[in-house]
């Protein structure tokens, strides 16, 4: 059954804070960089994007005949309802580029949708159907609906969001079956976001550019996608062993797995499951691991170690690795 559309919903994301982290172009240059290859005569669709404003669309237009592109559409959302505080309203609106129109579009230059832009609206689903590749900064408290409806229409795409996301039973599920994964760039590999002037500034990971941007770097971030690259295929190099260090492997108390605190701490030698930290996705390659399952024992709870229990962990096994006698 389809899922009614509360307008109410993506009102209260665009109140969050978190929805209203806006990507530095250099970050977007940086992860775009692996991926070059599957954009020629492909239409881009930034569907969360102001192109009057948008670094996305920026680097897009910027990079046009670069990658062979055949057409770039960004659409914005805009609040549609008026109230006592706020008696008009501004519908959402869209831009279309083919290398012909204005490189630096105005308001006067965008297309009124007759609704306001939501990205799950009939109007905005009628730009995604046109679509081949999906690029943009999704709102991260809508992030599980955008990804859904993504794989309901089955598009390729590169979009940035929040760690706590992977740690979602959907999109976990999703990465476990090899049908989406981590990009390159991953925490501090992502530079920083731009915040509108009510963002309050705090902490070292902050500053103010040349521009008067509001910049602030929480290093919690990634970029996931569907899209293939070079890097997800490197193995990582393995230089411990279990056998012979098996007191620094602990196994867990509900599941048959022994415990690796660190992705480089992985051992070479050990064919059962280990439970390993969620930074491993972003070293993770199909060809040399396989995951098993991500959190909870056989009894359904969180994996523990003598009564406690560390941060989320996700179980794997080698993929290739002759079986011998676990040490669980």
């Amino acid at each position: 059954m389809t899922r009614r559309i509360h307008h109410s919903l993506l009102d209260k994301a665009k109140t969050n804070k978190n929805d209203e982290f806006y990507t530095l172009y250099e970050d977007i240059e940086r992860e775009m960089q692996y991926y070059e290859c599957h954009f020629r005569n492909k239409v881009v669709f930034c569907n969360c994007d102001d192109a009057t404003t948008s670094n996305f669309f920026k680097y897009f237009v910027r990079s046009f005949q670069r990658l062979g592109l055949k057409k770039i559409i960004c659409s914005c959302y805009r609040k549609c309802e008026a109230d006592l505080f706020n008696p008009s309203y501004e519908r959402g609106f869209y831009y279309e580029y083919t290398g012909h129109e204005k490189i630096n579009p105005s308001t006067e230059d965008v297309i009124r949708f007759t609704g306001d832009g939501d990205f799950r609206s009939a109007e905005s689903i009628e730009l995604l159907k046109q679509s081949d590749i999906v690029v943009t900064n999704p709102p991260f408290s809508l992030f599980r609906e955008y990804i859904s409806q993504i794989m309901k229409f089955r598009k390729k795409f590169l979009v940035i969001s929040n760690i706590n996301a992977i740690t979602c039973k959907e999109i976990f599920t999703l990465i476990k079956d090899n049908k989406i994964w981590l990009g390159v760039n991953f925490g501090r590999g992502i530079s920083g976001f731009i915040v509108p002037e009510h963002y309050e500034l705090y902490g070292n990971e902050t500053r103010i550019d040349e521009h008067g941007q509001r910049i602030i770097s929480p290093n919690n971030c990634l970029w996931l996608t569907n899209l293939d690259n070079f890097i997800r295929h490197e193995f990582i190099p393995l230089t411990k062993t279990y056998y012979g260090h098996e007191s620094e492997y602990p196994c867990y108390d509900n599941y048959p797995a022994i415990n690796v605190d660190r992705t480089c701490d992985i051992p070479a030698d050990y064919s059962g499951a280990m439970g390993v930290p969620v930074t491993f996705l972003h070293k993770f390659s199909p060809e040399q691991f396989e995951i098993l399952r991500f959190r909870k024992g056989n009894d359904g709870k969180d994996l523990s170690i003598n009564g406690r229990t560390p941060y989320f962990r996700i179980l794997i096994a080698h993929k290739n690795l002759v079986q011998k006698n676990s040490g669980c």
